[in-house]
């Protein structure tokens, strides 16, 4: 008995051990499985009415007829869409502002309890003979004791590549902005369009609804006088058909006059289903912009248009990766700076100042030095072919754009001239009608020509206001307003209406533009390669855009021609 109690105390240790490690190991387990849990409907409603709320948060009710400048402005102000735009810039800007601080030095402050449940015992060797000291081993350092840093530390290579990295942001910044500017060009663009069409279907709802009742009882007293046979059944069905074929047109132009109000809704956050009426404006085309020569478009183009600006930006951050790729080659040098103290009594000094200056190099970046500058000028490369790449696209856009404007404000000439002809012959018929001396398949039929036609004239005038913005966007053009958020709706409104009106005056004055950097001109067959590069990238891309036109007897404009044939 007396010898196996030995042994039982010598193990008895063994048990918390390993009772600490099975503790141990099933708590890591219930941590590391995450039980899935899939959304309620509850959850879901709740959080879709919460939506709901936050995007008409903030959002003026509509009251009275709206007008073209109010409806710009509250699409500007509201839309969902221009606010994560106007999010997604100010999350760019606070990145900016976040690595900014990268610049600056590491200040650390740390503490730390140490304890152990032996004796840290040492003993020594004389260094000459080797041989054990005859002193007894001493105890070098207290059982449990606290330290406590502050250190300063400040690295000359995280500084540089900070710095590149801070001037990347700030470019990645305006390049936010010019998205944001894109996306508020489509957004005016979208706003004028679904406006005229809500417009049109203010103005024709209630003469497609009269010309629909007309049709239908004209088609009841022809299925009336089929059954009582007081006119021949292929005449009758033949009446039949025609006045459905009215029906099915007067259908058609009241389903397409419906969606413009729901598009436009949509665009200013307003509720769906909230009716509303709309200012008819005045109809007058300014075509004021067709007076302006295509060099001076293409000029302001090249320095106001969103993809070329964003290009540029590209360029200017493949550059600093290039100094960020060079800066990676330099050694590196430290300096730190530490305030210390140690609450062991062993200690003869607790507290002392430590003071280092450290410079380090990666050998190996020798042999990667080469394979980093080449991959760094390739992106430089890359940027430089896309931006040159985007100024040809942009070019392409600015003259189709104005083709587009062209065959747009002919069409709608000639629109508005039909509907004065049908205009008269609809005061003529009306005239007949007091007479009395029209069928009833006659006023369907003239009614429904008369719809059409105006249908067709606002149609024309809703394409040329999309093809007027078009144009505008791609040379950049925006009003010229403050901050959306700080100024009240009508305050909004007011700008934004001058500045529309006045969007012409940007053309007039040059716009300023920036020397770029020489480059060193290609010379040989690498020069020709690049030039036979860029004109069947431009052919090619002018071949798409025109061949509807072309399918329609559009003939292109001369402009259009030159740059297709490579003489611009």
């Amino acid at each position: 008995m007396t010898a196996f109690l030995p042994r039982l105390h010598s193990t008895r240790p063994v048990f918390p051990v390993r009772i600490a490690i099975a503790a141990a190991a099933l708590l890591l387990t219930a941590c590391g499985s995450v039980p899935v849990r899939p959304l309620t409907q509850d959850d879901l409603a709740r959080q879709t009415a919460a939506d709901r709320m936050a995007a008409q948060e903030g959002v003026e009710p509509l009251s009275g007829e709206l007008s073209m400048d109010e409806a710009v402005a509250r699409a500007l102000k509201y839309n969902l869409d221009r606010r994560t735009r106007m999010m997604e810039e100010a999350l760019a800007l606070n990145q900016l502002d976040a690595s900014s601080w990268d610049m600056l030095p590491r200040l650390t402050a740390s503490a730390g309890y140490s304890s152990r449940n032996k004796n840290l015992i040492t003993r020594s060797e004389d260094s000459v003979t080797g041989l054990p000291s005859l002193a007894n081993p001493y105890i070098s350092s207290e059982r449990s004791h606290a330290v406590y840093d502050l250190g300063l530390t400040w690295n000359l290579l995280d500084f540089g590549m900070s710095y590149v990295f801070a001037k990347q942001q700030g470019d990645r910044v305006m390049i936010a902005t010019e998205r944001r500017r894109k996306a508020m060009h489509t957004l005016i663009q979208d706003v004028r369009t679904a406006f005229w069409r809500t417009a049109s279907a203010q103005k024709l709802r209630d003469d497609v609804k009269q010309a629909i009742a007309l049709a239908e009882g004209a088609l009841q007293d022809a299925r009336k006088a089929e059954t009582e046979r007081v006119r021949s059944p292929i005449d009758a069905l033949r009446y039949q058909r025609q006045l459905l074929e009215n029906l099915r047109l007067l259908e058609s132009i009241e389903q397409e006059l419906s969606s413009g109000r729901i598009e436009l809704a949509s665009l200013m956050n307003i509720p769906l289903h909230q009716e509303f009426r709309v200012q008819e404006p005045n109809d007058n085309v300014d075509a004021s912009l067709l007076e302006v020569p295509v060099q001076r478009m293409e000029e302001v183009a090249v320095t106001q248009n969103g993809d070329i600006r964003e290009q540029f930006y590209t360029s200017r951050i493949a550059v600093e990766e290039t100094k960020r790729t060079m800066l990676r080659m330099f050694p590196n040098l430290s300096f730190n700076y530490n305030i210390k103290y140690d609450t062991d009594r062993f200690l003869i000094n607790n507290q002392w100042n430590d003071t280092g200056l450290q410079l380090s190099y990666n050998l190996l970046n020798l042999l990667s030095a080469p394979t980093q500058k080449k991959l760094a000028d390739a992106g430089v490369k890359l940027a430089d072919q896309r931006r040159i790449a985007a100024q040809m696209t942009v070019l392409t856009q600015l003259h189709l754009s104005r083709l587009a404007y062209q065959i747009a404000y002919r069409q709608y000439v000639r629109a508005d001239q039909v509907w004065q002809a049908d205009a008269k012959i609809a005061e003529h018929i009306r005239n007949r009608e007091t007479a009395e001396t029209q069928s009833k398949l006659e006023q369907v039929a003239n009614s429904t020509t008369a719809i059409l036609s105006l249908l067709r004239r606002y149609q024309s005038l809703s394409q040329v206001q999309a093809a007027g913005s078009k144009l505008q966007a791609t040379m950049g053009l925006e009003p010229v307003i403050g901050s959306v958020t700080d100024m009240s709706l009508q305050e909004l409104t007011r700008t934004v209406g001058q500045s529309m009106r006045e969007w012409s005056k940007q053309l007039d004055a040059p716009q300023p533009v920036q020397p770029l950097p020489a480059k060193p001109l290609k010379t040989g067959a690498a020069r020709e390669r690049t030039m036979e590069q860029d004109v069947e990238g431009l052919a090619l891309n002018l071949s798409h855009e025109l061949a509807p036109a072309t399918l329609a007897g559009i003939a292109p404009s001369p402009q259009v021609l030159a740059l297709l044939s490579g003489e611009q």
